[in-house]
């Protein structure tokens, strides 16, 4: 089951991690947007999330399939900027790029957003402070 958090979101937003489970119709992730789409909760993805995942192969049909139900969010530079600024906050590195625009386009979504990830710790000092903004593992 969701927890309480989730099921209060008014946008989730995946990233690599999450649009991959996703795809691969896991269970628990299955359940978070089966939540979304009973609350008619916004499901949001970086488009530079579809560049971590996409590789022109076979496996891209099912990242397709479930994208196609979801909102893409493309990276503008009011986005990049806000990730650049984010990431010098933070003194992170280049490398921490993506986590850094996937924060920016959830802070920029209407609140309260859960960001679903693999990798809460970046995440979590991305968003650090940003009323409405959680992160949770899954």
């Amino acid at each position: 089951m969701a927890k309480q958090g989730i099921l209060l979101a008014r946008t989730l937003v995946l990233d690599c991690e999450g649009l991959s489970k996703a795809a691969l119709n896991d269970r628990i992730m299955q359940l978070h947007l089966m939540h979304a789409a009973r609350r008619s909760t916004n499901v949001v993805v970086s488009a530079v999330t579809l560049t971590e995942l996409l590789r022109g192969g076979p496996r891209d049909a099912a990242i397709h399939r479930v994208v196609k139900r979801m909102n893409v969010k493309d990276l503008t530079p009011e986005l990049a900027r806000h990730a650049g600024e984010l990431l010098g906050t933070q003194g992170f590195t280049a490398e921490a790029s993506i986590d850094a625009m996937v924060a920016a386009t959830a802070l920029a979504e209407p609140r309260p957003v859960v960001i679903l990830t693999s990798d809460p710790k970046d995440l979590r000092a991305l968003t650090e402070g940003a009323p409405g903004v959680s992160v949770t593992s899954i």
